[in-house]
């Protein structure tokens, strides 16, 4: 087991300054038997795997090399269920049906909107208001509590409550 300065100065003792007596790795390995040997060992496996490497020739891989490793990749990648609608005959006749079928609504719902009248409204019937003032005889006993109000203009129509209430209110607002 190394020691710690060593550990500390590893690189500079693999390289060489740090071997020198001055130095405090240096000094520790003219003392320490145990990581002098370890030390050894490892220039020595320095050395051979120096010697696996070539001399000064710069490694290029052969042509087509990258070629060959994107279409392996691409080869493959997980197949995903879009696939068979995106790259087959089957999913290009389902979109070619479906664009089909919404240019035939679309024509249907354009055609049948031109084709029906405009139903415009009957002045017929409107139903007849009159605008009475103090006069409770005339008031139908339907109304509600509110519009028994003498203070106020009466409403007197031949229309459900609901209809004079509106025309009441309208009336309220152009007082």
């Amino acid at each position: 087991m190394m020691h710690r300065i060593i550990r500390d100065h590893l690189e500079q003792v693999l390289a060489g300054p740090g071997s020198a007596p001055e130095h405090p790795a240096g000094r520790h390995l003219v003392e320490c038997e145990e990581c002098r040997d370890a030390v050894a060992g490892m220039r020595a496996q320095a050395a051979m795997l120096r010697q696996w490497r070539p001399a000064d020739a710069e490694m290029e891989p052969r042509p087509g090399f990258y070629a060959r490793v994107l279409e392996r990749i691409e080869s493959q990648t997980p197949i995903s269920v879009f696939t068979l609608f995106f790259d087959s005959a089957f999913g290009r006749r389902i979109a070619m049906a479906s664009l089909a079928l919404a240019l035939l609504l679309g024509v249907y719902v354009i055609s049948s909107e031109q084709m029906a009248e405009p139903q415009l409204a009957n002045v017929d019937t409107v139903p007849q208001v009159t605008l009475v003032s103090d006069q409770v005889s005339d008031m139908p006993q339907d109304f509600p509590g509110v519009l028994n109000d003498y203070r106020q203009p009466r409403l007197v129509t031949n229309a459900p409550d609901q209809d004079a209430v509106l025309v009441n209110l309208v009336t309220y607002r152009e007082q």
